[in-house]
Formats: C-alpha cells, sequence, structure tokens
C-alpha cells in the first residue's frame, strides 16, 4: 500500500517530464507553437512585471530619498529611455526567439568558461525572480492589511498573509497553471486606469491647494540648497531607485508570443519595448511626485500607512473607502499575477539551459518538483525579510540592475566586433549601468548575498549532476553526409565492423598497422569489409549535441569522421542510429587505454575524452538494456 502511494505521488509529481530531446527516446514530437498576438497584447505579460512595481516603488522611493523623489526620478526615468530602451532593443534584433542578454552572453563566451558565466547571471536571474515573488506577495499583503474594511483581527500578520499569499501561487501552479494573455490585458488594463484616475485627483488636489506644493519646494531647497547641488545628489541617490527598471528582460523573453513572421516580431518586440518604457516614466515621474508632496514622511517608514502602498493611500484619502478598495483588489490582483509571471519565469528559465547543459537533475524537466523547490525557496527569503516590501527592494533592485547590466555587455561586445559606431554609446550606458549597479550593492549588499546563495547552489548541484548524469546518451540526432550514407549501404551482410581510430599522422601505414592490430588482437578476418571511425571534440562543455558524420576515402580506407562533446557519447549514438537505420548489428573494436581510471574519468567529464572504450559500452548498456539488442563493443 505504502508503495503503491509512493509510486502515485512520484507519478503525479513527474507528470509532463519529457526526454524528446536525447535520439533513443523515438520519433521527436514537435512542441505545439504558441498562439501568438499582437504585440500591444503580449505587452501585457511584461506589464504584469513592470507595472505592477508601481504598488510599491512610489513608497520606496520616498522612503530612500525623501522629498528628492521626483528629482532623482526623472534621473531613473533618462536611463530607462536612453539607456535599458535602446539596449534591449538591440537585444530584441540580435536574440529573437526569446532567450534574452544571457543566451547572447552565452554566445559570445563559448565553452567551460561560457557555462560558469551563464551559471552565474542565472543566480542573479533566480534572485530577480524569486524577489519578485516575494516582494509582490509581501505588497499584496500590504494593501490587504491596511484596506479598512479587512477584519482587525489580520493586523500585524503580514507574515502569515504574505506565506499564505506564495502558498496559493505554489498551489495553483502545482494543479496547473498556463499564462493567459486575456486575463492579463484585464488586469493591466484596469490597473493603469486606476492609477490614472488616482494620479489625476491627486493632481487636482495639489492645483486646489498650491501652498502644499510651495510648502514641498521650499523644504526642498532648504535642505538640499540649489539645483546643481540637487542634481548631484540625485545621480547619487539614484541607484537606489534602480527598481523602476524592471521588466525589461521579461519583454525580450515573449517574444515569441507575437504574431508575425521574424522582421514582424522583432519590430513588434521594439514597440512593446519602447510602449511600456514611456508608459511607465510617465507614471513615474507623475506618481513619486503626487506622494512625495501629500504624503507625510512618516506614513512611508515601516508600519505607515504609505508603506508599501503609497498610490493605495491616495486613492483612499482623496476618492472614498470605496474607491480605494476597488483600487486595492486591482492592485492585490496584479501584484499576485507578477509573483506567478515570475514563477512562470523561473519553470522556463532553469529547463532552458540547466539540463542541456547535463547541469540539472533529470526531474528539473518536470513542473511540480520545481515549484516545490522555488516555493521552500520563497518562503525561506519571506521569513528572512520578515516580508518587509523596504528590505526586499536592494535584493530585488539588485538581480534587476545585473540582468540588465549583462545585456549592455553582451550589446556592447556584438556592436564592437561588428565594428557598429552605437558600440562607443553602448559602452557609455554600460559604464552607467557599471555605477548604478556598484552604488546599491554598497548600499544593500542583500541582494549579492541572496545571489551568491542562489549561484553557490546552481554550481554545485550543477556539477554534481553534471557527473551523476555523464553515462546518459546525450546526442539529439544523427545526421550523415551522402557518402557516409553510401558507406554503411554498401556493407554486405547483417553485421558492420567498426574500428575506432584516435587520428595521429593520418598516412596509410597508420591505418595498416591499425588493421593488423585487429587481426591479432581480435581474430578479425582480413576480408572483413571494415569501417574506421574517428572522433573529435572540439568543445567538451556541451552536454546535448546533434552528431554529424562525414564519409572520407583515404588510402583505399573508408573513414567516418564525426566531432563531438564526448567520444564515447557519439560512439555509442553512431551504433544505435546504425542498427536502427540500417538494420545492421553494429560491432566497434577498440585497444585498452594505459590510463589510470580515476584520471581517465576526470579527462571524460570535463575534456570528453578518456576511457573510451568502457564508457561507451557503460552509455550502450543504459541506453540499451536488452543484450541482445546491444551493439557489441570488443576491446582489446
Amino acid at each position: 500500500m505504502a508503495t503503491r502511494t509512493r509510486d502515485r505521488v512520484r507519478s503525479w509529481l513527474l507528470e509532463g517530464l519529457q526526454h524528446e530531446d536525447v535520439m533513443p527516446a523515438g520519433p521527436h514530437v514537435m512542441e505545439a507553437p504558441h498562439r501568438r498576438h499582437a504585440w500591444w497584447r503580449v505587452m501585457c505579460l511584461t506589464g504584469l512585471d513592470y507595472f505592477s512595481t508601481l504598488g510599491y516603488q512610489p513608497g520606496i522611493a520616498a522612503l530612500a530619498v525623501g522629498l528628492l523623489s521626483p528629482v532623482a526620478t526623472l534621473f531613473l526615468v533618462a536611463l530607462t529611455l536612453f539607456g535599458a530602451l535602446p539596449v534591449y532593443r538591440r537585444v530584441a534584433v540580435e536574440s529573437p526567439y526569446g532567450q534574452g542578454s544571457v543566451a547572447m552572453l552565452e554566445r559570445l563566451a563559448p565553452r567551460w568558461w561560457g557555462k560558469l558565466f551563464v551559471l552565474v547571471l542565472l543566480g542573479f536571474a533566480a534572485t530577480d525572480f524569486v524577489i519578485t515573488m516575494t516582494l509582490s506577495a509581501a505588497d499584496a499583503a500590504a494593501h490587504i492589511l491596511e484596506n479598512p474594511f479587512v477584519p482587525r483581527a489580520l493586523q500585524g500578520h503580514q507574515m502569515a498573509v504574505t506565506l499564505g499569499l506564495l502558498a496559493l501561487l505554489g498551489g495553483v501552479f502545482l494543479m496547473g497553471f498556463s499564462e493567459a494573455i486575456g486575463l492579463a490585458v484585464v488586469l493591466v488594463g484596469v490597473y493603469l486606469s486606476l492609477n490614472v484616475v488616482v494620479v489625476t485627483a491627486a493632481v487636482l488636489h495639489l492645483a486646489d491647494r498650491p501652498v502644499l506644493f510651495a510648502g514641498w519646494k521650499q523644504a526642498l531647497l532648504s535642505s538640499h540648497g540649489g539645483p546643481a547641488s540637487m542634481v548631484l545628489l540625485s545621480l547619487l541617490v539614484m541607484p537606489k531607485l534602480a527598481l523602476g527598471l524592471s521588466g525589461f528582460e521579461t519583454g525580450v523573453a515573449v517574444m515569441p508570443l507575437i504574431k508575425g513572421d521574424l522582421p514582424g516580431r522583432i519590430r513588434g518586440a521594439k514597440r512593446l519595448l519602447t510602449t511600456v518604457a514611456l508608459v511607465m516614466s510617465v507614471f513615474l515621474i507623475a506618481s513619486s511626485f503626487v506622494t512625495s508632496v501629500l504624503i507625510p514622511s512618516r506614513e512611508f517608514r515601516e508600519g505607515g500607512r504609505a508603506d508599501g502602498r503609497a498610490l493605495a493611500y491616495l486613492a483612499h484619502a482623496y476618492l472614498g473607502n470605496g474607491f480605494g478598495t476597488l483600487y486595492d483588489v486591482s492592485t492585490i490582483a496584479i501584484l499576485w499575477f507578477a509573483g506567478a509571471s515570475a514563477m512562470a519565469g523561473l519553470l522556463n528559465l532553469v529547463p532552458r539551459y540547466l539540463p542541456r547543459y547535463g547541469m540539472a537533475p533529470d526531474w528539473t524537466r518536470a513542473v511540480r518538483p520545481l515549484v516545490l523547490v522555488f516555493t521552500a525557496v520563497a518562503f525561506a527569503i519571506t521569513v528572512i525579510f520578515q516580508a518587509s516590501v523596504t528590505a526586499q527592494g536592494g535584493a530585488y533592485a539588485t538581480g534587476v540592475l545585473v540582468l540588465i547590466l549583462s545585456a549592455a555587455v553582451a550589446v556592447t561586445v556584438s556592436a564592437h566586433r561588428r565594428r557598429r559606431r552605437a558600440a562607443a554609446a553602448y559602452a557609455a550606458i554600460t559604464l552607467v549601468l557599471i555605477y548604478t549597479l556598484v552604488a546599491n550593492v554598497i548600499e544593500r549588499p542583500d541582494g549579492v548575498k541572496i545571489a551568491s546563495f542562489f549561484i553557490a547552489a546552481i554550481v554545485v548541484t550543477s556539477l554534481i549532476s553534471r557527473a551523476t548524469r555523464s553515462t546518459e546518451l546525450r546526442v539529439t540526432r544523427v545526421v550523415l553526409d551522402p557518402l557516409a550514407e553510401r558507406f554503411l549501404r554498401e556493407v554486405p551482410g547483417n553485421e558492420v565492423y567498426l574500428v575506432a581510430n584516435e587520428p595521429q599522422r593520418r598516412d596509410r601505414a597508420e591505418y595498416e598497422e591499425k588493421l593488423r592490430e585487429q587481426w591479432r588482437n581480435h581474430r578479425l578476418d582480413p576480408a572483413t569489409p571494415v569501417l574506421f571511425v574517428e572522433a573529435a571534440v572540439p568543445d567538451a562543455s556541451e552536454f546535448l549535441t546533434e552528431l554529424s558524420v562525414r564519409g572520407e576515402e583515404r588510402h583505399g580506407h573508408r573513414i567516418l569522421r564525426l566531432e563531438s562533446s564526448s567520444i564515447p557519447n557519439a560512439l555509442a549514438a553512431l551504433l544505435l542510429y546504425i542498427r536502427n537505420r540500417f538494420l545492421k548489428l553494429p560491432h566497434i573494436y577498440f585497444h585498452w587505454s594505459e590510463e589510470n581510471p580515476v584520471a581517465a574519468m576526470l579527462r571524460y567529464l570535463v575534456f570528453g575524452v578518456g576511457d573510451v572504450p568502457a564508457m561507451t559500452r557503460e552509455i550502450l548498456r543504459e541506453a540499451e538494456p536488452d543484450p541482445e539488442r546491444r551493439p557489441r563493443v570488443h576491446v582489446g
């Protein structure tokens, strides 16, 4: 009974686990294409992340820089429109399939260093997404608890409500969740409309009471001096407002959902990024101005009525509790859905890279185990930060800034390699982003601490996983050129005899000596037609690869040449392919290696070579459980 229960639970957890990317799994099952939509509808998916920051950004800005918030926000908007926006418009051109800046950097830095760099970026991306979940849930809880119609019994239970929202988020994904663009359009449309009403009401209130603006201006001048000192101070404190840059990476991630051919999707993505940046810039400036002028500074502090909900404070104050409650409900909905979008981003990001690198356990291909892991991590971070919106702001900003900086670096390097004039402009943007990131980290190092935890966890589990999965067959498919195809078709009988050769001089004497060795060690009949197999490793850091096999005639001998990240994997895949395609049982002949077994295993893991005969047989044993159908490996 207990065993059946465990099996049912395991089957439920691993539902949807797919292996169609590996050759022996059978015919490839192509994933159904995403339904595509107009760019402005897809923009609302980006808006779930980007626009939802209005729920907490004005309050965090006022708490961080006080009366200077509107001026500092102007510089943030300048960085948005003249920094992040042009960078990501270029990312949309160079990475148009939704991989974003991480994929660009992966291409620019290949081999093991590139993989390690991507793992570090994934750590910061995980920080960004997880803090999006926890920060959004904490801010949604603040909007719930500060609403006047909520029972007083819930007051003071910010932690419990936040954890409850995160548990609900995880539960929905365990049951099955798919992003609904229609719902995103409604949420974003309603939320932005309500924000227009709130900001307009606040501006009208200021117009009726010009003394409030005069008092704010006087306090600002007395606190910070003239315009020059305010500009300088704004540049110094602007990194504290970096939360307002959130959403650009999501904007390029959703590109595959935009309707049209590839050039059309790129144009749509550019319109999406430009529109969302312009709309958010207007809201950032307007909201920072009205909240800093109209809300007493004490209300922004932790426990104050504007803590994490500055615009909601104005909605209740100037439009009544009925409208304020409607605004709260809209804010809670978009914040919760932003957390769902972040969870979906994590579920998309991890399987996209780590299993392809062989650096994640096999169960990471399934959704539900990942949901449990990410939910547990979100619980831990919420407890660490005591469900405080303000306390998590620095960690969130760090993740956002690292992703934007990585995009700027990728675009700068790419432009420099293509000798584009824009390289200097991108380099200048990169320097500004470096300053912003460094200043943020010095001021609030929590983001680096959390990212370091994620990076360490990812790197350690990745290396362990790569070692434990070393004997998997990891060739996605085998492609023969016409000459290799002819060689194999012309082999007589029901068996194919292959001789593994590590090429040296590749002259006649080398091949003749190799044949005599097989006759001597394996009693192979000299009249038996033999094909030589020669494999090379161009990049051992790759895990899943496509195997291309080229035929070559040299000194009267027929040779199959191939390249792969792992010689044993390439040979095993070729043998299975020959058996399945030509219905002939292949035999392959090796000579024993004199290398130390431990050293050979390390060379196999890092360089894709090592004890090739033993590893080839082990890969075949795991891939084909039936000994009668398994290709034969001979070692002498």
